[in-house]
This record gives C-alpha cells, structure tokens and sequence, in this order.
C-alpha cells in the first residue's frame, strides 16, 4: 500500500490550511484591497502599460539572475504559477504603486513637516540593572569619569546581547520609546547620563551618543507614502464593509 502524500493539494485543501492556521482574513484582506486599487486606478485614469511590466520583469530576472528563458520558466514552474500569472502580479505591484504616487505624492511633504519630531532619530545606548542602589552608584561612577558607560554596560547589564554590545540599543525613532522616556532622551544633551530610571524589567541609565535630525530623504518620502496608502486602504475598506452592512 501506497502512503506516500500527494503530490497536487486542491483548493479546498489550500483554504483548509488558511482557516486552520488563521491566515485567511489576511488573504481575504488582501483580496479586498486589490479590488478596492482596481475601481480607485480606474476611476482615477491609472494604468500600466506592458512595457512597464516587460521592465519591471526583466529588473526581477536580473536580481534573481534569471538571465536565460530557461530558468526564468524553471522558476515559475518551481512557483507553481504561469507567465500570465507572474505578470498579473507584477500588474497588481505597479498600479498600487502607481495609484499611491497619485493620491498622496503630493502630501508627503506636508505630512513630513506637521510630524518631523516623530522622523528624529537617536543613537542611543541602555544599561538595565536589577538593583536600584547598584544603579545610583553606577550613574555617580560614570559622571565621576571613574568608569565609561561603555564598560559598565558590558559588565553589570542584566541581558548578555547588550553587555556584548556595551550597551547599545540602535539607531531609534522617538515612537520606539515610551512617551516619558522619550522626553527624557530627545530633551537630555548627548553624552550626559539619564537615570536611573525605574522600568518594568528593574532600573535603567540611558546615554545618548548623536542625534539625527530628521530629513525627507528619497527612503523616508517612500516610507510615509507606503504609509498613508495603507491606511487609505484600511479605510477604504472599513467604509466598504460597514455600507454593506447598513
């Protein structure tokens, strides 16, 4: 008797396998938002033009170093998708693109300036401790030259990772801090120690190496582009739901 699986799944398998592992409302999501780009871009005048998927195509099969026929079919083979379906998708990528440099490119800027603090950045790096007195000690031995920040970060933090990077957090945004921490950090001059300040894991000493003032540069305006589209687009779609259900 033969037990090995199949090796051809059905449909119904396929939507099985989302519900069992809670991934079809993402799909259905998405499916959603296609179809909401779709009516806006034809609304809208938007379209793509086959020469634009034929380069966008072939940009895809340099990066994958699919310079032969032969191995861009053997690639869509190994995907389980046809010609026609890899260019419906390279058409659905583009005209979201598209449709997004329509309806927002010319409010980024503004956006930018009513929420450039949100853009500054910080070179920031962290001490936790488990000890309140150990910490006030350490803050006064850092301030007295007696020890650098650097070294009692990577001999007294309470996580191996940051004691094996001297206490460095990364390059952060103000949002990736709590509000009250955040205040402290952006308004404290770099170099000076901030703390100890009492968190949930014990008690930690904040030291700023630079701060970044944020620019709009090519990166950032596509960033707050992706960003407005996608909430546009959940917007859309609670609007969407709700007036189906009224």
């Amino acid at each position: 008797m033969n037990n090995r699986p199949s090796a051809s799944v059905e449909l119904d398998e396929i939507l099985n396998f989302l519900k069992k592992n809670i991934q079809l409302k993402e799909v259905y999501q998405n499916i959603l938002y296609q179809s909401i780009i779709n009516q806006t871009a034809e609304e809208k005048g938007v379209t793509i033009a086959a020469e634009e998927i034929q380069a966008e195509a072939d940009r895809y099969r340099q990066a994958k170093h699919l310079q032969k026929a032969s191995d861009a079919v053997a690639w869509l083979a190994d995907q389980k998708i046809t010609p026609d379906d890899w260019e419906a998708g390279i058409r659905d990528r583009l005209l979201a693109k598209k449709l997004a440099d329509c309806l927002f490119s010319q409010e980024v800027e503004t956006f930018f300036s009513q929420n450039r603090l949100e853009f500054d950045q910080v070179l920031l790096y962290q001490i936790i401790l488990a000890d309140e007195k150990l910490a006030e000690e350490l803050v006064y031995e850092i301030e007295e030259q007696e020890i650098s920040f650097y070294q009692a970060a990577h001999i007294y933090d309470i996580d191996e990772r940051r004691r094996h990077q001297c206490g460095y957090e990364g390059k952060l945004y103000r949002w990736n801090l709590k509000p009250d921490i955040a205040a402290l950090v952006f308004g404290t001059p770099a170099g000076k120690v901030i703390g100890p300040i009492q968190i949930d894991q014990g008690y930690s000493i904040f030291q700023v190496e630079e701060f970044i003032p944020a620019k709009l540069t090519p990166q950032r305006c596509q960033e707050i582009l992706d960003k407005m589209f996608q909430e546009w687009l959940a917007r859309e779609l609670t609007y969407r739901l709700h007036s189906q259900m009224v």
